[in-house]
């Protein structure tokens, strides 16, 4: 039984806990830690587990093997050096890291270690949906990607939510999935603000925003985002492929056609924790046996690495009216 702990106790770490205790085979979750020491507390007397003192205190513990993090993001650099330099296994939700410069720290660290340790919480590559479209993609039956079209849309966001984390906390899935869709590296980007939304006037981010992508092999990547006051929470996708098309419907679900309202409707999603609640437990099994195996092969620092160099390359082509180059430092050969 591997003995986890995990530090952040906020919105999604205490639904990584409870998926943790109560939810996944072959773990057992340890103790939690919060720099608020009462969020702790609370997690660990409602699942019967042990509150650190700190985050530093977990990671030192013989009674933890692997360590999550599920704190701000500001925080995630410094529990995921801290994990590997005790040579402990780390799943850090993303972003890596809200700086390029702490990604490539962490990278330098895992490379001098010689072994992956950390693997990035980025969960729609474990859902179904998603899971299915690359397996149509490396099958080859509609060709190449040639275009792909994303839109995110949010209902909320917290009050210090801000619009460059549009790129960097949230459509980073975008950058991501679509980095893991196509094989492929992105080479430039831009960020373009178009007509604001009334709903948002008092909202201290632009909503919403366009984001503007090119591949190696220059496919071209559009990006709807919409930070929030939105009708709903959904996420699409539509590849444009050589012979064919692929297109992410929204999860299945009844849809209701009534001779009183003379209307045909479904219910429409609020919230991403409920988009992708089958998505987390296929995400975490795979993590539980690639530590029994001895080897990780989920997102990568690498992966990590990529997406924040992306979304700082977005966010530095804001107002120039021009595409950024992105460029990417060299692979290390442990990523390969």
């Amino acid at each position: 039984m591997i003995r986890i702990g995990l530090i952040g106790c906020g919105a999604i770490g205490r639904q990584h806990a409870h998926r943790l205790h109560c939810e996944t085979a072959g773990v057992t979750l340890t103790g939690v830690a919060d720099f608020l020491p009462e969020a702790a507390q609370k997690v660990a007397a409602d699942l019967g587990v042990r509150a650190f003192a700190s985050g530093e205190e977990l990671i030192a513990s013989p009674d933890v093997d692997a360590v999550f993090v599920t704190t701000p993001d500001a925080f995630h650099a410094q529990y995921v050096l801290a994990s590997i330099e005790a040579g402990k296994y780390c799943f850090c939700e993303k972003p890596l890291a809200p700086t390029v410069e702490e990604c490539l720290k962490i990278m330098d660290a895992e490379v001098r270690h010689g072994k992956r340790l950390v693997q990035v919480g980025y969960m729609r590559r474990y859902d179904k949906d998603y899971m299915e479209m690359k397996r149509l993609l490396d099958e080859g039956s509609v060709g190449r990607p040639l275009i792909l079209h994303m839109a995110h849309r949010n209902v909320s966001q917290p009050d210090w939510f801000r619009t460059e984390m549009a790129v960097s906390n949230s459509a980073i899935h975008e950058i991501d999935i679509c980095r893991y869709l196509t094989g492929e590296e992105f080479v430039s980007g831009q960020v373009l603000k178009v007509r604001q939304s009334t709903e948002s006037a008092d909202k201290p981010y632009e909503n919403p925003q366009i984001m503007l992508l090119e591949t190696e092999s220059g496919a071209r990547l559009d990006i709807e985002y919409q930070c929030g006051e939105c009708y709903g929470y959904e996420v699409e996708c539509r590849i444009v492929c050589d012979r064919g098309m692929l297109e992410l419907p929204q999860p299945s679900t009844v849809i209701k056609r009534s001779k009183d309202t003379h209307s045909c409707s479904t219910d429409i999603m609020q919230d991403w924790s409920v988009r992708f609640i089958d998505a987390y437990p296929v995400e975490f099994a795979a993590w539980v046996r690639d530590l029994e195996n001895g080897k990780l092969t989920g997102p990568s620092v690498w992966d990590g690495y990529a997406a924040c160099q992306v979304a700082d390359s977005l966010n530095a082509s804001r107002g120039t009216g021009k595409f950024m180059p992105i460029k990417m430092v060299e692979k290390p050969d442990l990523y390969r």
